[in-house]
Parts: C-alpha cells; sequence; structure tokens
C-alpha cells in the first residue's frame, strides 16, 4: 500500500524547462544570439544515442540553438579533442557535452579534461569539481542537482537533516554529497564497502540511491517518513517473458509504505537531468556573454 507522497519529477522538469525557454528568449533579445549547447556522440551507442536525440530536441523546444556532432567509433584520441578545442573557441557555443561512455580506446577522463570551465555544462573537469568542493559558484553535475532541486521544492530548508547518500560516484555520489553539505545536512557517503549499510541509511531524513543496483534499498532500510530520491535506472524482466521493465534502486512498493515521500522510476529524477542541462547551458550562456541572469530561481 502506498502512503508515501509521489515526487513527480516529469511536472517539476515540465515547468523548468518551461522557465528556460522563457530566459532562453529573453537571453536571445539581450545578446543577439540564442544560446548554444554542443553535443557529441562518439560511436553507435543506441542508448546514448536515444539520449542525444532527446537532449538535441529539448535544446531546440527551449529556444536554443543545438550544434550535435557525430562521429565514428573509431574516432581517435587526437581527432576528438581537435573537435573539444574548436567548441571551446566557437563563441556560438555556451555548453558542451560529450556524451559518455566513449568506445574503449579513448580516454574519458583526459577529454573531459579539456573541455573549457565555462562551457562544462556537465560539471565534470577538475575546474568545476573544485569549484563545488570549494563551495564557489560554478557549473554543477545536471543529475545531483536536479535531486536537490526536488528535494527542496518537497522539503523546503535542508539544513540540519541527516542525509545517506549511497554511491560515490563523480556523476552523482560525490556531487550529490557537496550540495548536500552545501545545505547544512549531515551527510554520509556510503557504499558497496560500507559496514551495516541498512543501519546507516535508518538513520537518515534523505537518501539519496544511486548504485545501479535494482531494488536494493528495502522498506526496513528506511526511517518512516524519509524522504527517498531514487536515482537508479535498471533494466529487468518483467512478468510478460521476453518484456523487460524499468525499476530504480529502491524497492518502490515497500519503500512506498515507510517512506514520507518518494520518486518513482520512471517519472522521478530522470527527466530532471535533461532539464537541468538546458538550465545550465543558459546559466553558462549569461556568463559567456556577459549577460545578467533575469530569473535567480534558475
Amino acid at each position: 500500500m502506498t502512503t508515501a507522497a509521489i515526487i513527480d519529477g516529469k511536472a517539476f522538469a515540465a515547468d523548468l524547462r518551461a522557465r528556460v525557454a522563457v530566459g532562453a528568449a529573453a537571453f536571445e533579445r539581450q545578446a543577439g544570439r540564442k544560446a548554444g549547447l554542443a553535443v557529441v556522440l562518439v560511436g553507435e551507442d543506441p542508448a546514448s544515442q536515444v539520449y542525444v536525440r532527446n537532449k538535441g530536441k529539448q535544446t531546440v523546444e527551449a529556444g536554443m540553438a543545438s550544434f550535435e556532432h557525430k562521429l565514428p567509433a573509431d574516432t581517435t584520441q587526437a581527432d576528438l579533442i581537435a573537435l573539444v578545442e574548436r567548441l571551446n573557441a566557437d563563441p556560438l557555443v555556451d555548453g558542451i557535452l560529450v556524451q559518455l561512455p566513449l568506445p574503449g580506446h579513448l580516454d574519458e577522463q583526459a577529454v573531459v579534461e579539456r573541455i573549457s570551465p565555462d562551457k562544462d555544462v556537465d560539471g565534470l573537469t577538475p575546474t568545476s569539481t573544485g569549484r563545488l568542493a570549494l563551495g564557489l559558484p560554478g557549473l554543477v553535475p545536471c543529475t545531483p542537482l536536479g535531486c536537490l532541486m526536488l528535494l527542496k521544492d518537497r522539503l523546503g530548508s535542508l539544513s540540519g537533516l541527516d542525509a545517506v547518500v549511497i554511491g560515490r560516484s563523480i556523476l552523482v555520489g560525490k556531487p550529490m554529497a557537496q550540495l548536500l553539505l552545501a545545505e547544512s545536512c549531515t551527510v554520509t557517503i556510503a557504499h558497496s564497502r560500507t559496514q551495516n549499510l541498512p543501519e546507516v541509511v535508518r538513520r537518515a531524513d534523505i537518501v539519496v540511491a544511486a548504485v545501479g543496483r535494482p531494488e536494493m534499498v528495502k522498506a526496513d532500510w528506511l526511517k518512516p517518513g524519509a524522504t527517498v530520491i531514487d536515482v537508479g535506472i535498471n533494466r529487468v524482466p518483467a512478468a510478460e517473458e521476453g518484456k523487460t521493465r524499468l525499476v530504480g534502486d529502491v524497492d518502490f512498493a515497500g519503500a512506498s509504505a515507510v517512506a514520507g515521500a518518494i520518486t518513482p522510476v520512471p517519472g522521478g529524477v530522470g527527466p530532471m537531468t535533461i532539464a537541468v542541462l538546458l538550465r545550465n547551458t543558459l546559466v553558462a550562456a549569461h556568463r559567456n556573454a556577459g549577460v545578467a541572469l533575469e530569473d535567480d530561481a534558475l
């Protein structure tokens, strides 16, 4: 039985995209050009192709310019870095996103490090990571920032709350912990080596699950009334033979009877990622053009 409030990421993301579109129109009037996002896809990974197509579509719908660069799977490191450098120098490009994962022969970190921090809308360069750790303004990874937006919309002030982040990746776990620290939460980063993990999670007012293990977090791991943000997207076999379904890292059915609020999968965190990418591109465009951002809420 579901007693938890459902945190509707799809609706929040639609509202954020609408606000970005208003901001993008204002930017175009002031700067005399559209804010621009360049997305680089190397190879034929089907999931990455879908993501890139969705990003391009939503960028255009928000009134921004979309520059898609699709490269063959055998692209060399030198050629990929040369493209990144050209995009760094292009005044029409405000944000650069290199779709990960890259083919195995390419050094992802070396490529990311060549992206200008001013155009790092994924928030993954050492400069962006360092600014986040130091509490300085900068571009923040999209998924954790989206999670934070959902939490603040649900709870208001997060100050003093106990938060557990399960997962320590540079994409979600680590930046999520930094963002929660900046909101004055008491933060624990848990992971596969954490001892007594259910006990650790049970202390938390806020649980962010980002481990990539289907339905790992069970109902009895949760403090009654906790707010649960499920970042996991896992494809598992469905009841019907040959079919699959999407589940998160949290046992949604069980957790819904204990939590105070929870994000569903799909329809929770997922839609926020591209919406925040558009938001980051608009913020970068204003900084790059020296134009003041009118909507502080972005």
